[in-house]
């Protein structure tokens, strides 16, 4: 059994304007790294056997606080990497609009089938971040880890965990907020859900 708490890395600069940050290294806000010193809080407390993270500075940076205040070392990993959105990356939906209005149009009716173009497809990030806890939870099969990755990742992680059809990944988990804890146990091959959403701040470990 291996427990894994997934976290939206802290708020971007890209944040405010609701830009898409693919692989772009958007640096975070001072509020990011408020919420980078929440995480960090509520760690100490959290029993944490690992912390891992993507190698974007925004996800690194909200890691690397929790990391220290446990005395475990940051560890990094490509396959946590958000997704590429192409030609989308930097850009706000109304800036799509005035590119490529039908194949926005395509993906907000499908987003697995009709990707941003250029983008990468979400059934292949899906399986590289699967791949990438699986070979965690093998390493540490009665762990507690950290994974501070991205939001468009962390969902179409845990639809593919949970058996959601992966295309309602937008719908089913409209939202990640940055910094918050999201829960999910893989024991035996089978996952299930903790907790969604929850705010790190006044949070104890208590769920095993």
């Amino acid at each position: 059994m291996t427990d894994f708490i997934l976290v939206r890395h802290g708020e971007s600069v890209w944040h405010a304007e609701n830009r898409y940050a693919g692989r772009t290294d958007v640096p975070l806000t001072p509020h990011g790294r408020e919420q980078a010193a929440a995480l960090a809080q509520w760690a100490v407390t959290a029993e944490l056997t690992a912390v891992w993270s993507s190698p974007l500075s925004r996800a690194r940076l909200t890691a690397a606080p929790a990391a220290e205040a446990c005395g475990l070392p940051p560890r990094v990993d490509e396959r946590l990497n958000e997704l590429d959105f192409g030609e989308g990356d930097g850009l706000t939906r109304d800036e799509m609009r005035e590119r490529f209005p039908e194949q926005l149009a395509a993906f907000l009716d499908d987003p697995v089938a009709h990707h941003l173009p250029g983008g990468e497809d979400p059934r292949k990030a899906a399986a590289r971040a699967a791949d990438c806890l699986a070979d965690i939870a093998r390493a540490q099969p009665h762990g507690r880890v950290l994974l501070v990755a991205h939001s468009t990742l962390v969902r179409v992680l845990l639809c593919h965990r949970l058996g959601i059809p992966l295309a309602d990944y937008r719908r089913v988990f409209p939202q990640l907020y940055n910094g918050a804890l999201t829960e999910i146990r893989i024991e035996d091959g089978h996952t299930a859900l903790l907790r969604l959403n929850t705010p790190a701040t006044h949070q104890t470990s208590d769920i095993r």
